[in-house]
């Protein structure tokens, strides 16, 4: 489909999605009156310091205007629209609740003349901004209170401490969905972490931050907005654009990666004020592709592993430097498609609280997005571990399909990394890459029996694996990991003479 005819379709469908759900669940009930065309004009300013900012996106969830040289802005909504949302611009902090969330949004709330205001009050940072670092958090997913406890209690401590190794760098950070385990009971105590991290925080809404009672998608992410506002918005930073996206579509007994054409519709209005060429960091929580379906030997994705309509994501990122950062598979991966960079970010749950790793053996933890003008890196952090912590070394033996090759598992690697290793402190050139298993997730969740908490757990295929054959004399290997951005990572394995 070729981009023009996507954004024609785009606006001739979304009036006509907002109804779909409704008349699905009872198709002879009658249209409530926001269907049947009840207009509200919202009227507002986005000020700082007493003086109006100019060129602010405002919206409504569907279109977007942009405030006068005076902040002032005015727009026509429905009463199908429950709030009008700002995309914080650069240079300004990023407003909060009391529970330290960030708050870019205002209810709308009509008089009986269908009049409704929403006023912003901003206010300058110290910087501009450009030099900034996002937290993104995958998966803290908790299910009781022994779990939040452990994220409260680990967790946390260890995002505060990265904060303040950080020093006075402009810091943000980004749940990218799954907060919960189904209990939505819990979203206070997250908010509790969250306010004694002492950063803005945005959320995005996981399939385990469901309402799952609800009947159809438009119904189901009701508890998830009281605490945090829209499903999708954006925001700048310096000199990115970030957007937030709801890519999990709850059809009434379960959900599939899907954006809806209302959200596209509104991504393609916010973007029209992104010029060509910039960073784009897109973060929802399923996967636009991933590749754990071909590492497990399929041929096709389940719905519920990756967007089924990607390739109109696509297409409205393809004049940008874009990102799209997820969580939901609890694995480190690093995906290229086309121009487009996925991260899939490793769980701060791991295995749902199972243990110390991801199914992958990817430590618990989260990951570090630092910009320097329309530049990103980024490094995975190991909850309770220092940030070289970047790599595990297993002797041999430790894979039983390799008994004579160490292993290294690498799990924030992508192909542009070198991975080397040294015998005795003998250079031997690169270690070789292949698909396997981490030894330790073998034998932490292999078996019906294991893991004793989550017992369902089982290891998944991962391709950050790195295999040599060592000498039998050799009793020091030492592996070097150069990362895409430079730097380089060392760690030793002492073997036993064979």
């Amino acid at each position: 489909m070729d981009r023009r005819r996507f954004l024609r379709q785009t606006g001739i469908c979304t009036a006509a999605l907002a109804i779909y759900p409704r008349l699905l669940a009872d198709p002879y009930a009658p249209l409530p009156p926001p269907l049947l065309g009840r207009t509200i004009r919202v009227r507002g300013a986005v000020r700082t310091a007493g003086s109006g900012i100019a060129g602010v996106s405002v919206s409504d969830g569907l279109s977007t205007v942009r405030t006068a040289a005076d902040g002032s802005y005015e727009m026509i909504t429905t009463a199908g629209r429950s709030t009008v949302q700002i995309s914080v611009p650069a240079g300004f902090r990023v407003p909060v609740n009391a529970t330290g969330t960030a708050r870019f949004y205002a209810r709308i709330e009509p008089n009986a003349a269908g009049e409704a205001t929403a006023n912003f009050q901003l206010e300058a940072l110290a910087a501009s901004g450009d030099h900034h670092v996002v937290l993104m958090l995958g998966d803290i997913q908790t299910q009781d209170r022994r779990e939040m406890r452990r994220f409260l209690e680990e967790s946390v401590p260890d995002i505060i401490e990265t904060r303040k190794a950080l020093g006075d760098v402009d810091v943000l950070g980004i749940a990218v969905g799954d907060m919960m385990f189904d209990n939505l009971k819990l979203f206070p105590d997250y908010e509790q972490g969250v306010k004694q991290i002492g950063v803005p925080f945005f959320q995005v809404v996981g399939n385990h931050d469901l309402d799952s009672d609800a009947a159809v998608d438009e119904a189901s992410s009701q508890t998830f907005e009281q605490h945090f506002g829209p499903r999708y918005y954006s925001f700048d930073r310096g000199a990115v654009h970030y957007v937030v996206l709801d890519d999990v579509f709850w059809y009434g007994t379960s959900y599939l990666g899907y954006l809806a054409l209302d959200q596209l519709a509104w991504l393609q209005s916010d973007l029209a004020y992104v010029e060509a060429g910039c960073t784009v960091v897109v973060c929802t929580h399923i996967p636009a592709q991933g590749s754990l379906y071909l590492r497990r030997g399929n041929k096709t994705a389940p719905p519920t592993t990756s967007l089924m309509n990607r390739e109109m994501l696509f297409r409205l990122l393809e004049p940008y430097r874009a990102h799209i950062v997820v969580g939901h598979m609890h694995e480190s991966e690093h995906l290229t498609i086309g121009k487009l960079h996925e991260h899939c970010c490793g769980a701060i749950c791991g295995a749902w609280w199972s243990g110390p790793i991801c199914s992958d053996g990817t430590p618990n933890g989260y990951s570090i997005y630092e910009a320097r003008g329309s530049d990103i890196s980024w490094r995975a952090k190991s909850t309770g571990l220092p940030p070289e912590h970047q790599m595990r070394l297993y002797p041999p033996g430790a894979d039983r399909s390799a008994p004579d090759e160490i292993v290294a598992n690498v799990w924030d690697w992508d192909p542009t990394w070198r991975v080397v290793w040294y015998e005795d402190g003998q250079r031997q050139g690169a270690m070789s890459q292949r698909k396997g298993f981490d030894p330790l997730s073998v034998e932490l969740h292999k078996g019906k029996d294991k893991p004793k908490h989550r017992e369902w757990v089982e290891p998944n295929p991962t391709e950050h694996l790195f295999y040599a054959r060592p000498a039998t004399k050799a009793a020091k290997i030492t592996i070097e990991a150069t990362d895409r951005f430079g730097r380089v990572h060392t760690q030793e394995l002492t073997t036993a003479k064979r």
